[in-house]
C-alpha cells in the first residue's frame, strides 16, 4: 500500500496532510433546536484542519441517542477521528460519556485524562467533564467539553499526539531512532 508515493508502515506519521479524515459532533440539544449558535464545534474544525485533517462537520445533535447514531455513522464511514464537544458534564442531560461508551471497543484512559489535567490547572472545574476517547473500528473517538475553553484545552492535548494516535490505529509502528 502506497500513501504519498512511499510505502505506507513505519513512516505513516510523515503520511500527506490530505491523508486524514475527521468529522465534528456537537451535542448540545439547545444549539440543536436553534436556542443558541454552535460554538465549540466550529473551533474543533479549525483545530483539526489546522493539524492536517480534512474535516467534515460540525454536525449539530441532541445529546443522547443522536450522538450515539452520528458516532456509529462515522465509524461506519471510517473517518479517521470522531471528536465530539458537549454532553460530557454532570447535569441530568449529560449523556455523551454513556453513549460513547456503548460505541467504543477500546478506552484510551491516558486522553481525557490528559486533559482534564491541562484544563484544571486554570479552571478548577474542569475535573468534572466525564469527557471519554477510544477506539471504535478503524476510528479514534475523542469528547471535548462543551466550553470554548474547554474545546481549546483539548485541541492543545490532542495536537501531538492525534496524527501518531490514527498511525496507531491503523497498524502503524512507532518511530525508531536512526
Amino acid at each position: 500500500m502506497t500513501r504519498g508515493g512511499r510505502v505506507a508502515g513505519v513512516h505513516d506519521h510523515e503520511a500527506p496532510l490530505s491523508a486524514y479524515r475527521a468529522l465534528v459532533v456537537t451535542a448540545s440539544n439547545r444549539a440543536s433546536a436553534g436556542v443558541y449558535e454552535d460554538k465549540g464545534g466550529p473551533l474543533i474544525a479549525e483545530g483539526l484542519t489546522r493539524m492536517g485533517f480534512d474535516v467534515d462537520g460540525p454536525q449539530v445533535v441532541p445529546d443522547g441517542a443522536p450522538v450515539e447514531a452520528a458516532l456509529r455513522a462515522g465509524v461506519e464511514a471510517g473517518y479517521d477521528a470522531i471528536v465530539t464537544t458537549g454532553g460530557t458534564g454532570i447535569s441530568p442531560t449529560d449523556e455523551t460519556p454513556e453513549v460513547t461508551r456503548r460505541v467504543l471497543e477500546r478506552e484510551i484512559p491516558g486522553i481525557p485524562e490528559a486533559i482534564r489535567a491541562y484544563g484544571r490547572e486554570k479552571v478548577p472545574t474542569a475535573a468534572l467533564s466525564r469527557g471519554l476517547a477510544g477506539v471504535a473500528g478503524g476510528t479514534l473517538i475523542v469528547n471535548l467539553p462543551g466550553s470554548t475553553g474547554g474545546v481549546r484545552d483539548g485541541l492543545a492535548v490532542l495536537e501531538p499526539i492525534i496524527r501518531h494516535a490514527v498511525d496507531q490505529i491503523r497498524g502503524g509502528d512507532h518511530p525508531r531512532p536512526s
